[in-house]
């Protein structure tokens, strides 16, 4: 039994670090690195080399046991599993590969949606040419702070159909660099003092929690059940930690798909109001309407409501929209312009076209119809697999059979050509990730490419891996 010093480079690596981590380990395994037996660095003697923190270690070394790779001795260490062995740069983990050797497709990329051509590229054309005949001083200018009125004052048609509408006028939205930057900037106008803490889901979208991070924020799970977050435990949570923030999506909760009811809505809204708490309503993931209410409807006096056309019509336009509580627009917008000035004049001309023309609504529903499509293929194609799914949502979660791990199937899915995102990766630090797996709508691939590695995922179901406890 030896001992190692071995510490990976992660410098350019992607993704959170503990993944990152755990990737190398795997390997280091698999080129014969890290022979079986081998005793790994401390978790605070590896975190120290990689410049992480020792929850990040822990938490990749734990992932990494459950995978089999590593052994955890009480009171003398980490070891690589004596199980694990060696693999050749070319050797399968599975005895017969599911992927036909002269299908030259290549990765299937269902992590996140990807987002169908329904004639976006020809609108934004269109709008970007007429945008450049019109261009004057005003491009010579910053923004300002209300010289993007004209933008919000059109974009109010985005909540046509929605209960907020005709609840909120122009004055009450901020626009943003994308949902992500939208949520950034509601916690860098509420979050006070060197340690705030803000309340997620136990299952949440990682984007909460890195936002929380750059807000110097403290960021506490609470419990999820078939509705989303539950009231009881918020109500506990904050008790226990104070909390001046609450981040919930409850339309389309990402990853696990579950929706809020109303009763829960209005009970969530009220354990808000006895803390005094902020809320972050996360509806980047437009589903088609629902009828229910938006906690900005129930709770205007302190909900944030934050969506994007990231998932509809254009990701890389970046355009975000925060409707703020009443009569806190002005504060938002203000801390909006001291993060970046406001958004770029050509950005708020283009969107403004889509938006008065309604080829912004036209594109939405054209974008939802192909994805919807693709979804009601993989819900057939899963059959009577255990899977959370909405209609109109553009992903899915799939609960795994026994016997299977989330980050496990992840990585034979992987090494077959499809990626998708592990229940590891929605997890907050120290939680309990369920075996798992979230899989996205790919609406720019090919419809017969889509639908082998959909067929592909499958059939990995029914084949444990070689050599790889599950």
């Amino acid at each position: 039994m030896t001992d190692t010093s071995w510490a990976p480079n992660l410098v350019a690596q992607t993704g959170p670090k503990y993944l990152s981590l755990v990737r190398a380990l795997r390997e280091g395994v698999r080129r014969g690195d890290l022979a079986p037996g081998t005793r790994l660095p401390t978790v605070r003697n590896l975190a120290w080399k990689l410049g992480v923190t020792p929850g990040t270690v822990a938490r990749a070394y734990q992932i990494a046991t459950q995978e089999g790779l590593l052994e955890a001795a009480v009171g003398r260490g980490t070891f690589v599993s004596t199980q694990s062995r060696r693999l050749g740069p070319t050797e399968p983990l599975y005895r017969h590969p599911l992927t036909d050797p002269n299908d030259d497709d290549g990765v299937v990329d269902l992590r996140s949606p990807q987002l169908p051509d329904v004639g976006q590229v020809a609108a934004l054309a269109q709008a970007m040419a007429e945008a450049a005949g019109e261009i004057g001083r005003q491009y010579l200018e910053y923004p300002g702070l209300r010289r993007d009125r004209y933008c919000r004052e059109a974009a109010l048609d985005w909540f046509e159909g929605y209960s907020i509408a005709g609840q909120i006028d122009a004055d009450d939205l901020v626009l943003t660099h994308g949902g992500q930057n939208g949520i950034n900037i509601v916690m860098q106008c509420c979050l006070r003092g060197d340690r705030p803490v803000v309340f997620c889901e136990e299952l949440a979208y990682p984007g909460f929690r890195h936002a929380a991070r750059l807000n110097r924020a403290e960021v506490v799970p609470i419990a999820l059940d078939a509705e989303g977050m539950v009231p009881e435990a918020l109500e506990a949570a904050c008790r226990r930690h104070g909390g001046q923030m609450v981040c919930i999506t409850p339309d389309a909760q990402n990853p696990t798909t579950a929706r809020m009811s109303n009763a829960r809505r209005h009970a969530i809204a009220e354990v808000a109001r006895r803390h005094d708490l902020q809320i972050i309503e996360d509806d980047c993931y437009t589903a088609p309407v629902s009828g229910l209410d938006s906690l900005r409807v129930i709770a205007p006096e302190r909900a944030w409501h934050v969506t994007s056309l990231s998932k509809t019509i254009s990701a890389g336009m970046r355009f975000g929209i925060v409707v703020a509580p009443e009569g806190m627009g002005e504060a938002g917008r203000l801390t909006a312009q001291h993060a970046f000035f406001g958004l770029p004049r050509p950005v708020t001309d283009i969107i403004t076209r889509l938006f008065r023309s309604g080829e912004a609504m036209r594109l939405r529903h054209a974008a939802q119809e192909v994805m919807s499509r693709r979804l009601q293929m993989v819900v057939q194609a899963f059959g009577d697999q255990d899977i959370g799914w909405q209609p109109g949502l553009s992903f899915i979660w799939l609960r795994l059979p026994t016997g299977w791990r989330g980050s496990t199937f992840a990585r034979v899915a992987e090494a077959e050509g499809v990626l998708l995102r592990s229940a590891d990766e929605y997890v907050l630090q120290d939680g309990h990730a369920p075996n798992a797996v979230r899989i996205a709508m790919a609406g720019g691939v090919p419809e017969e490419r889509f639908q082998r590695a959909i067929s592909r995922l499958v059939r990995i179901l029914e084949k444990p891996p070689l050599d790889l406890p599950v």
